[in-house]
């Protein structure tokens, strides 16, 4: 299904599209950078409406979220291409496929709706590859989930435009992929830039969005002291009460010759984390590692328990601490009314 999209500006025949920061300036016949979007006699047609190539039902933990909802089902759903070129991309069998990738399948809103009633899902997750360029499906299938009281994720790279935020007015929550911090790995590596992904981040927690962040560590590309500080104390500047994620490389795609993240280098990532005032720091794909757990960052008190993407136990007075009394960011699913907060 094609339908015209919902964020663009005409001009002589040229289109500026306005979903994502690239702001894909198109003449007739053009292809837009995600490789979704074309114009077509002046319009700027969407040829991914309703196409999805991945449904799984994910603990939120797999986004991941730990301080949204946890312990909650999120029937996630994916598509294909992007709007990044990553050469390390670890889901490169999607977001490098074209239109004619053969397993995907066409929904409509109702469908996503009755699929997460049928799954028992909490709430739906858009993630595997880049969500913001299904902007109008996704808008329109999250707007009717979350009519029936169920939460909406993005897994995202972060380079959502500020009118698709303000328009993606039904979004509780964004994991933000942080993926160095440098512009010349984001020029070089992913063909995008850092200034933007920040912009997105800061916009995205002004709006009221729950935001959580994904710094993938990769030994020799983004991993020195200076560049961990550099961005830990970015985050701390924008909320210091961010949870922020990091997360064990592993080789893939292009990048087959890096070794995986030593594990001390990631226990050193939360140290700089925590000394710049971040309050929920994490490390992600050490499975059974005390950081996937989270703490109170008043007093220590093991919070949420933690073994992979499973929550054993929880252990919260409502959204304080039960040993200082100290209010948690965090936003737990109310037993009287499914998607809410306590």
């Amino acid at each position: 299904m094609m339908v015209e999209s919902y964020l663009y500006e005409k001009e002589n025949g040229v289109v500026k599209c306005r979903t994502c920061m690239h702001y894909c300036r198109l003449k007739e016949g053009q292809w837009g950078i995600c490789r979704v979007r074309k114009n077509e006699g002046g319009r700027l047609v969407v040829h991914n409406y309703g196409l999805v190539s991945a449904i799984n039902l994910d603990p939120i933990e797999k986004k991941p979220f730990h301080n949204f909802m946890p312990g909650s089902k999120a029937l996630s759903f994916g598509s294909v291409s992007c709007n990044f070129r990553c050469d390390h991309c670890q889901n490169h069998e999607i977001s490098f496929a074209d239109l004619d990738y053969p397993y995907l399948r066409e929904l409509s809103p109702e469908d996503v709706l009755e699929m997460v009633r049928i799954s028992s899902a909490d709430g739906v997750s858009w993630t595997y590859n880049e969500p913001a360029i299904s902007h109008e499906f996704y808008l329109d299938a999250s707007k009717l989930v979350k009519k029936h009281g169920y939460y909406v994720t993005y897994v995202t790279n972060g380079y959502m435009s500020h009118e698709a935020i303000e328009q993606f007015d039904v979004l509780d929550a964004a994991n933000v992929d942080v993926k160095a911090f440098s512009e010349e790995f984001y020029r070089k590596i992913c063909r995008a830039r850092l200034d933007r992904v920040l912009e997105c981040v800061e916009h995205l927690n002004r709006k009221g969005v729950f935001v959580e962040i994904t710094y993938l560590v990769i030994p020799g590309k983004n991993d020195s002291e200076e560049e961990l500080r550099s961005f830990a104390e970015w985050v701390a500047g924008v909320d210091k009460r961010i949870p922020v994620h990091f997360s064990r490389f592993h080789p893939d795609f292009k990048m087959l010759e890096v070794p995986p993240t030593p594990v001390r280098t990631l226990e050193r990532a939360c140290e700089i984390a925590r000394n710049a005032g971040i309050e929920y720091v994490y490390i992600g794909n050490v499975w059974g590692h005390k950081y996937e757990s989270t703490y109170c960052p008043n007093c220590g008190e093991l919070l949420i328990e933690r073994e992979g993407f499973y929550v054993r136990r929880i252990n919260l007075d409502g959204s304080k601490c039960p040993a200082c009394g100290y209010r948690q960011n965090i936003i737990l699913q109310s037993s009287s009314e499914r998607g809410s907060s306590q």
